[in-house]
């Protein structure tokens, strides 16, 4: 993850990109970049996206490259672990979503 990391500044380094790359305007990036996502799936059926085309599959992955590249941009810029903050996040949602209620639903967690 490091090396991925260091990888990213540097290229955006290169280009003198550090000077946009505020928390507002990356996380505005990642909106958009998380938007063009979901536009590769918009229309599909549940079944069609488990089973994509070679196609939109690649336009999927490039997709998924930029969300990450932009998540992990916004993380290192405000001085968040990203693999911490996803470790909290799940010991959170283990105990908002409790096997017992959530197995098998889908209400949020004041609804179940």
């Amino acid at each position: 993850m490091q090396d991925l990391i260091a990888a990213i500044k540097a290229f955006n380094r290169e280009r003198d990109w550090e000077q946009y790359h505020s928390p507002k305007n990356l996380s505005m990036a990642l909106s958009v970049e998380v938007a063009e996502l979901l536009e590769v799936f918009q229309w599909l059926t549940q079944e069609q996206s488990r089973h994509l085309p070679p196609a939109k599959k690649q336009a999927v992955e490039e997709e998924i490259g930029d969300v990450t590249i932009l998540l992990l941009a916004l993380a290192e810029e405000l001085g968040v672990d990203i693999l911490e903050a996803a470790r909290k996040k799940l010991e959170r949602n283990k105990q908002k979503y409790p096997v017992p209620k959530s197995r098998g639903r889908a209400e949020k967690y004041n609804e179940l």
